[in-house]
C-alpha cells in the first residue's frame, strides 16, 4: 500500500483536557466546600487570557471554572451541577468566563468531603505557563481561600499564545469583549457574536476578540464565519499562535493540504520547539502534497520536541515515510514505538500486521 493511502489514517488525536467531576454524596446527604483565589503573572498583573482551574485528584483532572478578567476565580466541590456556580465549566471545556466572582470561604462541609479532597490539588492551566499546584486538603476549621497562584513562563511560547494587541484595546472595546465572554459563558451565541463584533469594529487589531468571535461562530456551527474570524485574528497579530492552531486543524479536517501546510508552517516559524502536534500536522500535509523529504523532516522534528512522547502518531507517520523509501529496519522500529506508546489505538491491529510485514522485508534484505 502506498504511503499516501496509509497516511489517510494518520490524524492528530487531541486528548481531552479533563473529565467531568461527580458530586460528592455521603450517606445520602451531599456537602459542599467553596474555594476562591486569584491567578496573577509574576509581576502581579492579571493573566492576559482566561486561565482554566483544574482540580486534580489522584491523577484525574476535573475542570472547575475559569478566572475572570482580573484573575479572580471561585468554585465549589460537592454540589449538584444544577446548583453549582461553576458547574458549567465541567460541561463546556474551553470557554472562558469572567462572570465568576470570589465567593469567600467554606460554608458547608463535613469530614467525608474532607476525606474526598485529601488527595486533591488545584492547578492553574494556561498554555506557555506553569504554576505550582495548591493542595485542597482541608480540616474542619479551615477557611478555603486559596490565596494567589502565580504563573511563570516556561518558554517563548508564553508570548505567542496571547496577543500583544490586547494591551492597546480602548476601554469601550474591552467592555464589549468582556460582554462577549459573559454571553459565551451563558451559551448565548448570538449575543456573544454581537459583542465580539462590536469589539472588533471599535478596535480592528483586537486579535483575541477576533479569535473568540471565531470560537463563538464555531459553537453556532457556522464554520465559514469561524474560519474568517480566525484569519482576521491572525492578520491582526501575526505572532498570535492560537488562531493558527485552529486554522491548521480546520484545514486538516477539510483535507486542504495546501492550506494545512501554509498554516502549520506559519505556526512552526513562530515556535518550532513547543508544539509536536504542529509538526505532525505539517508532516501529514507535506506527505499528502508529495513533499516526502519535507514530511520526513517534520516528523523527525516533531519527535525531537516531543520529549514527553505525547504524540505517538509521529512515530507512525515517520514509519510510513521510511517504509516508502524501503528503509524497513528503521520503519519497523518506529512502528514498535508507536505500539508501545499507543497499544490500544484503533488501528493497533493493522499496525501490528504492517510491522510483521516490515520485519519480514527487513530480515530478507529488502531495503535500499
Amino acid at each position: 500500500m502506498e504511503v499516501r493511502t496509509l497516511l489517510f489514517a494518520a490524524a492528530l488525536a487531541v486528548p481531552a483536557i479533563a473529565l467531568n467531576g461527580q458530586p460528592a454524596m455521603m450517606g445520602g446527604q451531599e456537602r459542599v466546600a467553596y474555594f476562591s483565589g486569584t491567578v496573577t503573572m509574576e509581576d502581579g498583573s492579571p493573566p492576559p487570557d482566561a486561565v482554566l482551574l483544574q482540580r486534580v485528584c489522584s491523577g484525574v483532572a476535573h475542570n472547575e471554572g475559569w478566572t475572570d478578567t482580573k484573575g479572580h476565580f471561585s468554585f465549589s466541590v460537592g454540589r449538584k451541577d444544577s446548583e453549582s456556580e461553576s458547574g458549567d465549566a465541567a460541561e463546556e471545556t474551553g470557554r472562558p468566563t469572567d462572570v465568576q466572582k470570589p465567593m469567600g470561604y467554606a460554608m458547608d462541609y463535613s469530614n467525608p468531603l474532607t476525606a474526598e479532597l485529601r488527595d486533591c490539588e488545584l492547578a492553574a492551566v494556561l498554555a506557555g505557563y506553569r504554576a505550582d499546584h495548591v493542595s485542597l486538603k482541608v480540616t474542619g476549621g479551615d477557611a478555603l481561600g486559596l490565596g494567589n497562584i502565580v504563573l511563570h513562563p516556561v518558554s517563548k511560547v508564553s508570548a505567542l499564545t496571547v496577543s500583544a494587541t490586547t494591551l492597546g484595546a480602548p476601554a469601550n472595546a474591552k467592555k464589549a469583549y468582556e460582554k462577549g465572554l459573559e454571553a459565551a459563558h451563558l451559551k448565548k451565541w448570538d449575543a456573544a457574536i454581537s459583542s465580539f463584533r462590536k469589539a472588533t469594529d471599535i478596535y480592528p487589531k483586537y486579535a483575541i476578540a477576533w479569535y473568540q468571535l471565531g470560537d463563538a461562530y464555531l459553537d453556532r456551527s457556522d464554520l465559514t464565519n469561524a474560519v474568517n474570524a480566525w484569519q482576521r485574528a491572525s492578520q491582526a497579530d501575526p505572532k498570535y499562535v492560537k488562531p493558527l492552531e485552529k486554522l491548521t486543524l480546520w484545514a486538516d479536517q477539510k483535507e486542504d493540504w495546501t492550506a494545512e501546510a501554509k498554516y502549520s508552517d506559519a505556526w512552526l516559524r513562530l515556535d518550532p520547539d513547543d508544539f509536536p502536534g504542529a509538526w505532525l500536522l505539517n508532516a501529514i500535509a507535506k506527505a499528502r502534497l508529495g513533499q516526502a523529504e519535507d514530511a520526513e523532516h517534520a516528523a523527525r522534528e516533531g519527535l525531537r520536541v516531543d520529549k514527553e512522547q505525547r504524540v505517538p502518531r509521529l512515530s507512525y507517520v515517520l514509519g510510513l515515510l521510511l517504509a516508502a523509501k524501503h528503509q524497513f529496519v528503521e520503519s519497523a522500529e518506529c512502528f514498535r514505538t508507536y505500539l508501545k506508546l499507543a497499544p490500544n489505538a484503533r488501528d493497533a491491529e493493522a499496525v501490528r500486521q504492517q510491522l510483521a510485514e516490515y520485519d519480514r522485508m527487513a530480515s530478507s534484505g529488502q531495503r535500499n
